[in-house]
Protein backbone atom coordinates (compact mmCIF):
# COMPACT_ATOMS: atom_id res chain seq x y z
CA UNK A 1 0.00 0.00 0.00
CA UNK A 2 1.49 3.40 -0.97
CA UNK A 3 2.32 5.79 1.83
CA UNK A 4 1.23 9.38 1.40
CA UNK A 5 3.14 12.21 2.97
CA UNK A 6 1.25 14.40 5.41
CA UNK A 7 -0.04 17.64 3.97
CA UNK A 8 -0.70 20.80 5.96
CA UNK A 9 -3.12 23.52 4.87
CA UNK A 10 -2.54 27.03 6.17
CA UNK A 11 -4.75 30.02 5.67
CA UNK A 12 -4.55 33.50 7.16
CA UNK A 13 -7.84 34.85 8.40
CA UNK A 14 -8.90 38.22 9.71
CA UNK A 15 -10.76 37.97 12.98
CA UNK A 16 -12.22 40.30 15.55
CA UNK A 17 -10.95 39.79 19.09
CA UNK A 18 -14.07 40.81 20.99
CA UNK A 19 -12.70 40.26 24.47
CA UNK A 20 -9.73 38.85 26.25
CA UNK A 21 -10.92 39.04 29.85
CA UNK A 22 -11.80 42.70 29.47
CA UNK A 23 -8.20 43.55 28.53
CA UNK A 24 -8.63 46.49 26.20
CA UNK A 25 -11.00 47.28 23.35
CA UNK A 26 -12.12 45.05 20.50
CA UNK A 27 -9.54 44.77 17.78
CA UNK A 28 -8.90 43.23 14.42
CA UNK A 29 -6.24 40.50 14.32
CA UNK A 30 -4.88 38.07 11.77
CA UNK A 31 -4.80 34.43 12.83
CA UNK A 32 -3.50 31.39 11.00
CA UNK A 33 -5.87 28.48 10.42
CA UNK A 34 -4.10 25.12 10.02
CA UNK A 35 -5.22 21.64 9.11
CA UNK A 36 -2.81 18.72 8.87
CA UNK A 37 -3.65 15.41 7.21
CA UNK A 38 -1.42 13.77 9.84
CA UNK A 39 -3.78 15.07 12.57
CA UNK A 40 -7.05 14.74 10.63
CA UNK A 41 -9.52 15.19 13.48
CA UNK A 42 -8.28 18.64 14.54
CA UNK A 43 -7.98 22.14 13.26
CA UNK A 44 -5.51 24.60 14.74
CA UNK A 45 -5.90 28.35 15.18
CA UNK A 46 -2.66 30.25 15.84
CA UNK A 47 -2.99 33.66 17.47
CA UNK A 48 -0.11 36.13 17.03
CA UNK A 49 1.89 37.23 20.06
CA UNK A 50 0.41 40.74 20.05
CA UNK A 51 -3.09 39.28 20.49
CA UNK A 52 -2.35 37.15 23.54
CA UNK A 53 -2.08 37.96 27.24
CA UNK A 54 1.21 36.03 27.42
CA UNK A 55 2.78 38.03 24.59
CA UNK A 56 3.73 34.85 22.71
CA UNK A 57 2.04 33.04 19.83
CA UNK A 58 -0.65 30.71 21.14
CA UNK A 59 -2.16 27.86 19.13
CA UNK A 60 -5.49 26.30 19.99
CA UNK A 61 -6.41 22.86 18.61
CA UNK A 62 -9.93 21.50 18.61
CA UNK A 63 -12.13 19.10 16.69
CA UNK A 64 -12.76 19.88 13.04
CA UNK A 65 -16.34 18.68 13.54
CA UNK A 66 -16.80 21.22 16.34
CA UNK A 67 -15.99 24.07 13.96
CA UNK A 68 -18.12 22.55 11.20
CA UNK A 69 -21.16 22.10 13.46
CA UNK A 70 -20.67 25.53 15.03
CA UNK A 71 -21.19 27.22 11.65
CA UNK A 72 -24.83 26.07 11.79
CA UNK A 73 -25.76 25.88 15.49
CA UNK A 74 -24.25 26.53 18.93
CA UNK A 75 -21.95 23.70 19.97
CA UNK A 76 -19.09 22.91 22.28
CA UNK A 77 -18.29 22.04 25.83
CA UNK A 78 -15.30 22.59 28.03
CA UNK A 79 -12.67 24.95 26.65
CA UNK A 80 -14.09 25.68 23.19
CA UNK A 81 -17.56 26.81 22.12
CA UNK A 82 -18.59 27.81 18.58
CA UNK A 83 -21.83 29.37 17.34
CA UNK A 84 -23.20 31.31 14.38
CA UNK A 85 -23.69 35.04 14.91
CA UNK A 86 -26.14 36.04 12.23
CA UNK A 87 -25.61 34.77 8.69
CA UNK A 88 -22.17 36.24 8.07
CA UNK A 89 -20.24 35.72 11.32
CA UNK A 90 -19.17 32.82 13.52
CA UNK A 91 -18.02 33.17 17.13
CA UNK A 92 -15.35 31.02 18.74
CA UNK A 93 -15.12 31.26 22.53
CA UNK A 94 -11.93 29.93 24.13
CA UNK A 95 -11.48 29.22 27.85
CA UNK A 96 -8.11 28.69 29.57
CA UNK A 97 -6.94 28.97 33.18
CA UNK A 98 -5.42 32.35 32.24
CA UNK A 99 -8.71 33.73 30.94
CA UNK A 100 -11.29 33.69 28.19
CA UNK A 101 -11.36 35.12 24.67
CA UNK A 102 -14.22 35.63 22.24
CA UNK A 103 -13.20 35.80 18.59
CA UNK A 104 -15.48 36.59 15.62
CA UNK A 105 -14.77 35.29 12.11
CA UNK A 106 -16.37 35.73 8.71
CA UNK A 107 -18.32 32.50 8.27
CA UNK A 108 -17.41 32.33 4.56
CA UNK A 109 -13.69 32.24 5.43
CA UNK A 110 -14.17 29.36 7.86
CA UNK A 111 -16.36 27.49 5.34
CA UNK A 112 -13.69 27.80 2.64
CA UNK A 113 -11.05 26.53 5.04
CA UNK A 114 -13.21 23.55 6.07
CA UNK A 115 -14.02 22.78 2.43
CA UNK A 116 -10.29 22.64 1.67
CA UNK A 117 -9.71 20.37 4.70
CA UNK A 118 -12.50 18.00 3.62
CA UNK A 119 -11.03 17.90 0.10
CA UNK A 120 -7.75 16.75 1.68
CA UNK A 121 -9.31 14.26 4.15
CA UNK A 122 -13.04 13.67 3.66
CA UNK A 123 -15.26 13.32 6.72
CA UNK A 124 -15.25 9.67 7.77
CA UNK A 125 -11.91 8.96 6.08
CA UNK A 126 -9.82 10.09 9.04
CA UNK A 127 -7.36 7.41 10.14
CA UNK A 128 -8.41 7.41 13.79
CA UNK A 129 -6.15 4.47 14.71
CA UNK A 130 -3.06 6.38 13.54
CA UNK A 131 -4.16 9.46 15.51
CA UNK A 132 -4.62 7.37 18.68
CA UNK A 133 -1.25 5.66 18.16
CA UNK A 134 0.47 9.03 17.73
CA UNK A 135 -1.28 10.51 20.80
CA UNK A 136 -0.28 7.54 22.95
CA UNK A 137 3.31 7.67 21.71
CA UNK A 138 3.44 11.38 22.51
CA UNK A 139 1.87 10.85 25.93
CA UNK A 140 4.41 8.20 26.84
CA UNK A 141 7.38 10.13 25.45
CA UNK A 142 7.95 8.08 22.30
CA UNK A 143 7.12 10.74 19.76
CA UNK A 144 10.28 10.51 17.69
CA UNK A 145 11.38 14.02 18.56
CA UNK A 146 8.07 15.63 17.65
CA UNK A 147 7.41 18.81 19.61
CA UNK A 148 3.98 19.68 20.93
CA UNK A 149 1.60 22.03 19.21
CA UNK A 150 1.01 24.22 22.27
CA UNK A 151 -2.39 25.63 23.12
CA UNK A 152 -5.32 23.49 24.10
CA UNK A 153 -7.26 20.57 22.72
Amino acid sequence: MPTTLPVTLEQSARARLVTAEGQGPERSITVTLRYASGDPLAIHVAFPAEATLAGTEVTWAFARTLLDEGLRAPTGSGDVHVWPCGRARTVVELHAPEGMAVVQFDTAVLRRFLTRSYALVPAGDEDVAAVVDHALATLFGHDGGHTGHGGHA
